[in-house]
């Protein structure tokens, strides 16, 4: 016998979600420090160290914001699920009415959502899924990892940083800030390209947004920077 395999994807964990953001975000906000520090003309291991610190700082913070958000959702989730499970097991003929109401509500006819709930509600952990889906719109294995999302979020932030401080351990100067300016505009095409993908819309409009939105970023804060250099002695 054939088994259907669904050809959707687990995107529950966040993991998938820390890693994307994470990326963007270490691209965007590493090569406009990188360039604002470099528009100041300061002398090039003033630079690397700015990249690096801004590697480091980075990483930590997603990682660590990502912890406590997911952490703090997870126990959030937990909360009503021990409800839920609570009021199935203290009132279960009013949780069976409760579905079937909900049921009704969707257009089912009253004696088949009357029949449908109590069949469910005859196994507490089936109880406990819908209502949680119906009620609560999250399934009670599926609530996120904040170790996960913390880590996918550290690891693809310092992919994302690492990228435009690259020229400064080959050159100095002029190229390197071109070479910087280079590497992060095709990783941003990359970036915004592979999330337009993974969400169906145009690659061509996904990438030039995130080039767009990187370059105007990147060419402020080397403005800022240039200016800065020349009037803060």
């Amino acid at each position: 016998m054939e088994t259907h395999h669904s050809g959707h994807r687990d995107i529950t964990g966040g993991g998938a979600r820390a890693a994307v953001f994470g990326v963007s975000d270490g691209l965007l906000s590493n090569v406009a420090l990188i360039l604002g520090v470099a528009g100041a003309h300061p002398a090039p291991k003033a630079v690397v160290i700015a990249g690096l610190a801004g590697l480091v700082a980075g990483a930590f913070s997603m990682g660590v914001g990502e912890y406590i958000s997911m952490g703090a959702q997870r126990e959030l989730f937990q909360h009503e699920l021990n409800v839920e499970a609570t009021e199935i097991r203290d009132r279960p003929d009013a949780e069976t009415r409760e579905l079937k109401e909900l049921y009704v509500s969707r257009g089912v006819p009253e004696d088949l959502a009357s029949q449908v709930s109590q069949y469910l509600m005859r196994d507490p952990a089936t109880a406990l899924e819908i209502h949680a889906q119906e009620e609560l719109g999250i399934a009670p294995d599926s609530v996120g990892s904040p170790i996960q999302a913390a880590t996918a979020s550290f690891v693809s932030f310092a992919i994302g940083a690492v990228i435009p401080l690259i020229p400064w351990f080959i050159t100095i100067g002029s190229k390197a800030v071109i070479g910087s300016a280079v590497l992060a505009g095709i990783a941003t095409l990359i970036v915004g390209g592979g999330l337009a993908a993974m969400t169906g819309r145009s690659i061509a409009k996904g990438a030039t947004r995130q080039f767009l939105l990187s370059a105007v970023a990147a060419l402020v804060t080397y403005g800022v920077g240039h200016v800065l250099g020349t009037t803060i002695h």
